[in-house]
């Protein structure tokens, strides 16, 4: 089920600092405190393999999001100590070195579960009883949320699929244009681009013209 356009789950949950700070993160409080955007990326499992080459990716691209006042936050079901451990592991040793950004420790699944994000399913065997299968640990979700707590863009990849983390710049940039000028951006729009006014005649214009 789809949460966009719906307020964040207002959830505290344990996360890790870069410098191994235990920490408690809100993320509705996150953007409605601090009146900034939002983007939390959930990955599958600490000390992996696609993961790291996402979070080093976040990282690079973390200056643009803080131009566009807006937070990264990663997360995963792992422990705070798990984060810790793989936050000194080198980049070339397929560590997390270098990554400032906080991490979300949601050990038990409380809101990964609240969102619906975690591969678990349960079947029953002959004699009636549940069985557990699945991974049990998350997809690789993305949430963008707005400085009202809303969620305007959530996507969800399957595991061995890596994000493209600029299209995520692009989405902040599209929305922030709808906030300040009403319009609204059709497809493929990029910042300087046209956009469009939600009605017929503006979409014909813009269509005569593209």
């Amino acid at each position: 089920m789809s949460l966009v356009g719906k307020k964040f789950p207002n959830v505290t949950v344990d996360a890790m600092s870069e410098m191994g700070d235990d920490l408690r993160i809100n993320i509705f409080e996150e953007a409605t405190a601090s009146q900034q955007k939002v983007l939390l990326f959930w990955y599958p499992k600490d000390f992996t393999f696609v993961c790291p080459t996402e979070l080093h990716a976040f990282q690079e691209a973390l200056p643009e999001f803080e131009k566009r006042n807006t937070k990264v936050i990663g997360a995963s079901c792992d422990t705070n100590e798990v984060h810790f451990a793989w936050l000194n592991v080198s980049k070339d040793n397929g560590g997390i070195e270098g990554v400032t950004y906080p991490l979300l420790a949601d050990t038990h699944r409380q809101l990964a579960n609240i969102l619906g994000i975690v591969d678990q399913d349960f079947e029953y065997n002959e004699e009636g009883e549940e069985v557990f299968t699945g991974s049990n640990v998350t997809y690789r979700a993305t949430y963008l949320i707005d400085e009202t707590g809303k969620i305007f863009h959530e996507s969800v990849n399957d595991m061995p699929l890596g994000r493209n983390v600029k299209e995520y710049i692009r989405l902040i940039d599209a929305y922030t244009h709808v906030q300040k000028h009403g319009e609204v951006c059709p497809a493929n729009w990029e910042e300087g681009k046209d956009a469009m006014k939600a009605d017929r005649t503006s979409t014909a214009e813009y269509l005569a013209k593209n």
